[in-house]
């Protein structure tokens, strides 16, 4: 049986200003306050999931026990064809501990470079767990796929978003204005699920 979230407080179990933004602005409409890990000085377990749904889920919780409040963990990233599907769950490590993401989406091309002729077809994946302080846990699946594009174009979104096309769409995730982007997104169609099972 699923359980549901009937509105207060909710941890975001992110770090990142970005994430935390775009998933606070997804949860507004539902009476749902967000409040951030890195607010509430939360520390940042070691992901050592070996998918998004192991990771996610294990954000989720460590959030959920440590501020006895239900938590809400994304783990999301970049997986390109041309490199076997990374980086994947390395997205944000290979940013480094600083978060350069100009130094990732660099370090991305040279791989793709390397390959021989450039396939640049590539997928956002979004895992998202729900998990309470007694360890129940509810999990749903994202997807968008599209095309990478250099040099990156783009200062609205985070990440890997200024080399990313989705399809049907000619400007980057980059360029996209926040609402529009919250409409096609990997996390906007976790967000879906989450919000049609567990907000019903």
């Amino acid at each position: 049986m699923t359980r549901k979230l009937a509105g207060g407080r909710l941890v975001v179990a992110s770090h990142n200003p970005g994430k935390v933004r775009e998933i606070g602005d997804l949860l507004a409409p539902f009476g749902i306050e967000a409040v951030s890990a890195g607010e509430l000085g939360l520390p940042e377990p070691e992901e050592t999931g070996a998918t998004f749904r192991e990771n996610a889920e294990l954000k989720a919780l460590a959030a959920a026990r440590a501020a006895s409040l239900p938590a809400l963990a994304d783990d999301s990233g970049l997986c390109v064809d041309a490199l076997n599907g990374a980086p994947g769950i390395y997205s944000a490590r290979w940013a480094g501990p600083t978060k350069d993401f100009d130094f990732a989406m660099e370090k991305l091309r040279r791989g793709m470079l390397e390959t021989g002729p450039v396939d640049t077809r590539a997928h956002f994946i979004c895992g998202l767990a729900l998990a309470w302080p007694d360890g129940h846990v509810e999990y749903f699946e994202g997807r968008v796929d599209g095309e990478l594009v250099w040099p990156p174009r783009g200062q609205k979104g985070f990440g890997y978003d200024p080399i990313f096309v989705a399809d049907g769409h000619d400007i980057t995730f980059g360029e996209m204005e926040p609402e529009k982007k919250h409409d096609i997104s990997h996390r906007a169609h976790a967000f879906r699920q989450l919000v049609d099972a567990c907000f019903g």
